[in-house]
């Protein structure tokens, strides 16, 4: 087959072909620029061809284990993969659309962790985009007249929904059936894009997986002067911050960006989105559980859920994820408390809090897990708030799982080498979806496959039809949506489906608990 060329609104691209996991052609459109940053504008048109067959720069970032600093200006991209380009009476395919994870400082599409040959075995196109990150894609300003509003990663995937809508088209699929997907940052800021004004009719179904707008690190502090005192500099304003982070290089940025988060106690709440000032470009104008509550989002169906043992991201971190047992004498408990619970250390209701972390996860069967408490708190926790919230507030289902597989395509447990901790941890789940080539450790067996199938079976009908688990599936289990009080879920396991209701539920309750000690977070769950 010749090198598949598209003509886009922008220009004429050429890309590749190569074959999903069962030999079907796939034909990949790889670094189509779609924007160009402060403040994100569409890409201008070009002319002549656009070689779309080698991966486009990411955005600027730091890898926090090696140190290496890499992107461009030139990151907002996005690779699309399609298993044939329109013909006539072909009727358009569903379209999911990735947004990668990485805490919002790093990560990219690149292929070699975001492979679609899995994906695209179940005849969809598959678009995965990149972001601003760090301070270059979340700082804020207070100061509304300084034009830092904040959450310039987030615009830049809105601009990329907007590009999906004008040209997806072009690669057989359909605009009026588009499901944004993410996982950890990326499932928060899926979720931001769903609670946001700016995103209506952009897309019509959401799945956020290991993340949502409610936990701990993804609601964000003012932090522009005090980030610029921590580089050397002495400035009293958000103005002198702002002058001073403009003279300087951008890897000056990065490399102090990364020490400042690792200077923090918790390391949480400093780069991330944040409650805009309204502006004419905001994404979101009030606090996620304020909007959660009143159902003033984009409504649409949407599939949420977590790994069982989120918490294992902890055990190879060096301290960036905190443990109750880090600190033998203290437990390190009040570290736990959101910090947008503004519950000051040491207080009556902190001592409360402290307590019933205690009873929970320092006593009885779960005393010997020091990896549940992470788990509720970084991740789980946030996250059946929001389904719990969801379900009260949308005219449409919702959809929660747990994922439990443990196989050799757990990509966390096998990158980090931890394969002899039991359960799955945070960012396992990926290797269900993609081909992480980039991990050669990664074997695909027996187990394997039929899991990753049966993943890719749920994902992938939930994006054409809105539910995971249509009459005459493949599967023989029915996903029920979640029904008032009641957590219907699907616990996803290596050898079977198992639909239940109320997972987790003594945990589900002393958070509901915790969060009732604050004003701030009364009403959670």
């Amino acid at each position: 087959m010749s090198a598949p060329e598209v003509k886009i609104e922008e220009g004429l691209v050429r890309g590749f072909v190569g074959s999903d996991l069962d030999g079907n052609p796939i034909l990949s459109f790889l670094g189509i620029p779609y924007g160009k940053p402060a403040p994100p504008v569409p890409v201008e048109p070009w002319s002549g061809v656009l070689d779309a067959t080698k991966q486009g720069p990411c955005c600027y970032q730091m890898d926090h284990i090696t140190g290496e600093i890499r992107g461009s200006d030139n990151g907002l991209n996005v690779n699309v993969f399609t298993r044939e380009l329109p013909r006539p009476n072909s009727p358009p395919k569903a379209v999911m659309v990735w947004i990668h994870g990485g805490a919002f400082f790093e990560g990219s599409n690149a292929t070699e962790v975001f492979g679609p040959e899995f994906l695209l075995t179940a005849d969809i196109v598959l678009v995965v985009i990149n972001y601003r990150l760090g301070f270059l894609g979340f700082l804020k300003a207070k100061d509304s007249s300084l034009g830092v509003h904040g959450n310039a990663g987030l615009k830049d995937q809105t601009l990329a929904l907007k590009w999906v809508q004008r040209n997806i088209k072009y690669f057989n699929g359909d605009p009026g059936n588009v499901t944004i997907f993410g996982e950890s940052a990326g499932a928060a800021s899926v979720h931001y894009q769903l609670l946001s004004a700016s995103t209506e009719g952009l897309f019509h179904k959401a799945i956020l997986q290991s993340g949502s707008a409610l936990n701990p690190w993804a609601q964000t502090r003012h932090c522009a002067i005090e980030f610029v005192k921590f580089m050397g500099k002495d400035v009293s304003t958000e103005k002198e911050a702002l002058d001073y982070l403009h003279s300087v290089p951008v890897e000056d940025i990065l490399a102090y960006q990364n020490k400042y988060v690792a200077s923090h106690e918790t390391r949480i709440g400093l780069i991330g989105p944040q409650v805009e000032t309204p502006n004419g470009t905001e994404v979101i104008s009030e606090r996620p559980i304020d909007l959660l509550k009143s159902g003033k989002y984009q409504q649409v169906p949407l599939m949420i859920g977590y790994n069982s043992k989120e918490g294992l991201l902890a055990v190879n971190s060096d301290g960036m994820f905190h443990t109750p047992y880090q600190d033998e004498e203290k437990h390190n408990l009040d570290l736990f408390i959101p910090w947008f619970m503004d519950i000051p250390k040491g207080c009556s209701e902190s001592k409360q809090i402290c307590d019933k972390f205690a009873n929970v996860y320092l006593n009885g069967e779960n005393v010997h897990d020091k990896y549940l408490l992470p788990s509720d708190f970084y991740f789980i926790a946030g996250i059946i708030a929001s389904a719990m919230q969801h379900a009260k507030s949308s005219k449409n289902p919702v959809y929660l799982y747990r994922m439990d597989l443990d196989t050799d395509i757990n990509f966390s447990k096998v990158s980090e080498n931890i394969r002899e901790y039991p359960g799955m941890s945070h960012a396992d789940d990926l290797g269900y979806i993609f081909n992480i080539t980039c991990n050669p450790d990664m074997k695909i067996g027996e187990v394997e496959e039929k899991a990753m199938r049966r993943v890719v079976e749920l994902w992938t009908n939930f994006a054409k039809y809105g539910n995971p688990t249509p009459e005459g599936n493949k599967l023989n289990v029915q996903w029920k949506p979640i029904e008032g009080d009641h957590l219907h879920y699907l616990d996803i396991t290596n050898d079977e489906l198992i639909s239940d209701k109320n997972p987790q539920l003594e945990r589900v309750n002393a958070w509901r608990e915790i969060f009732n000690v604050s004003s701030h977070t009364v009403g959670y769950m």
